[in-house]
């Protein structure tokens, strides 16, 4: 059985039609945290109700209640994580779970987390692949070191030695913080046998399918993508729906963002660091036998 502690944190906005599934799957867990904490980023459904009664029932849970911000940002997602983490009053914990308010998962999914790394000293983060319901389950991410920040989950020196996230606001915190984690020597691993369920589009609040698309390719562009890199990126997404339109959107995407020059908030030797593992990326992709 395992004996390791570990605590998770939730940043929530008007989740009340998702976040009871995912309380029931941390719940339900063969290991359970020894604290969670719920973070509402100004939730005005019924979100932060539900949250208390949980918290009622299982006292491990706690809300943390954030007054409601004036524009929506995809940093601000970054800001209420770390405010979660601020908050976490628990002593001792060896991981840390950053977990999203709309998954679903199994029951054993935390200890099988958990497994991975007590069978390996190296690994600083780790995490499921994340599928949005209707999803193929055979369609894994290309990129079998990126963990999705739904759901990552540290090692808890790992976390401590990253320094804290990223809060860009374009989006891609998660990406950066596995490229961060991997710099300083940690390894980082998808775990492409365990995967769970996300209960709604992701970044459905951007509007349309090919909105959503085009603004991938600003934040690639805010993450530091070389234009080789990107347009490789486009052109090996040709057949993803939405059928070649999202690729020439997320395209175009990155070249308004390049055309205005939008300022990275990456810093340069995270920068230069994620450059070389994408032409290392590439390389491997045009010459495999080499």
């Amino acid at each position: 059985m395992i004996q390791a502690r570990y605590v998770l944190v939730t940043p929530a906005k008007n989740e009340e039609t998702s976040i009871g599934i995912t309380i029931e799957s941390v719940v339900n867990q063969t290991v359970r945290p020894a604290e969670w904490v719920i973070v509402s980023d100004g939730s005005t459904d019924r979100t932060e109700e539900i949250v208390r009664a949980a918290a009622v029932a299982h006292p491990w849970i706690r809300l943390l209640p954030l007054p409601a911000r004036p524009h929506r940002s995809f940093a601000a997602v970054v800001q209420a994580t770390e405010a979660g983490v601020r908050a976490l009053t628990v002593d001792g914990y060896e991981y840390l779970g950053l977990l999203d308010s709309d998954v679903r998962f199994q029951p054993d999914y935390f200890e099988q987390v958990i497994r991975q790394f007590e069978s390996s000293a190296r690994l600083g983060l780790a995490g499921a692949v994340v599928l949005d319901l209707g999803e193929p389950r055979d369609r894994l991410p290309r990129n079998r070191d990126d963990v999705p920040g739904a759901a990552q989950f540290f090692r808890r020196q790992c976390f401590e030695d990253i320094g804290g996230l990223l809060a860009i606001p374009e989006g891609g915190w998660d990406a950066l913080t596995c490229a961060r984690a991997r710099m300083l020597g940690y390894e980082t691993r998808l775990l492409t046998h365990l995967v769970m369920d996300h209960l709604k589009p992701r970044n459905i609040s951007e509007g349309s399918l090919l909105r959503r698309t085009w603004q991938l390719g600003v934040r690639d562009y805010a993450l530091g993508y070389r234009p080789l890199f990107e347009c490789a990126k486009c052109l090996g997404r040709l057949l993803e729906s939405p059928l070649f339109v999202g690729s020439i959107a997320r395209w175009v995407g990155y070249c308004c963002a390049t055309i205005q020059r939008r300022k990275r908030m990456i810093p340069g030797d995270l920068l230069k660091f994620v450059r070389i593992e994408q032409k290392r990326r590439l390389w491997q992709k045009l010459f495999p036998f080499r």
